[in-house]
């Protein structure tokens, strides 16, 4: 107030004189600086005094939802849930998909995962045996025989070919991992030094109509009790 007192008294003598007096304006950085600060000084009030400010928003920002709850392992009795699977059917052919409910719909299905194409039980023993062993499958009214890998299409086709496995086996890609998820049997490699990264653990099933009459689930990518022998035994 004694500040603009003394510049309109200033002002009003040079005016008397004959001379024009120009005053500077507040800058606009100061007035913001000051607004700011008092804005400051005001949630520190608040905050002091308990009054909800700027930890309200705090508190908001910093609420997250909660993340999704891993789901419940596959067991005998459950209907196999539904995904979209891929495959080659011959190879010059196109891409199809295949949905795992119209797969198993009022059909036997055995249906067997492995942890991944070209890796060295997977195509020395899991997948041959099954190939070895279709005709005994179907013997025993086994509709269809169905391998699916956490892998692409394209690898999938390209394991099939050099397996040289014909319409034995259905080799269907479950590329994102949809089908591994929703059963409750990922299995995270990542800290292996190959690069896998999250995968299916080793099963072999027979579903009925898509529901789940035989279940054989390995610890990880173990092979004990996932065999086509040990489906045959089951059956």
């Amino acid at each position: 107030m004694a500040t603009s007192a003394a510049l309109a008294a200033l002002s009003a003598t040079a005016t008397a004189a004959g001379k024009l007096l120009l005053l500077p304006r507040p800058s606009s950085a100061a007035s913001s600086l000051s607004f700011a600060s008092r804005r400051l000084g005001a949630a520190g009030s608040l905050r002091a005094r308990g009054l909800p400010g700027s930890p309200v928003r705090a508190a908001a920002s910093s609420a997250s939802a909660p993340p999704a709850a891993a789901a419940k392992t596959i067991a005998v009795g459950d209907r196999l849930p539904d995904a979209t699977l891929s495959y080659f059917d011959s190879p010059d052919g196109e891409l199809k998909t295949v949905t795992v409910r119209d797969l198993t719909a009022g059909k036997k299905v055995v249906l067997f995962a492995v942890p991944g194409a070209f890796t060295p039980t997977c195509t020395q023993k899991h997948l041959p045996g099954f190939v070895a062993k279709a005709g005994e499958l179907r013997a025993k009214g086994v509709d269809a025989v169905a391998c699916v890998s956490v892998n692409d299409a394209f690898v999938m086709r390209a394991w099939k070919e050099s397996l040289g496995v014909g319409d034995e086996v259905l080799l269907l890609s479950d590329g994102n991992g949809d089908l591994a998820r929703a059963m409750g049997v990922e299995l995270d490699l990542s800290d292996k030094p190959v690069g896998l990264g999250v995968r299916s653990r080793r099963y072999a099933l027979l579903a009925e109509d898509g529901v789940v009459k035989v279940l054989n689930l390995e610890e990880g990518g173990a092979f004990t009790n996932s065999s086509a022998e040990d489906m045959l035994k089951a059956l």
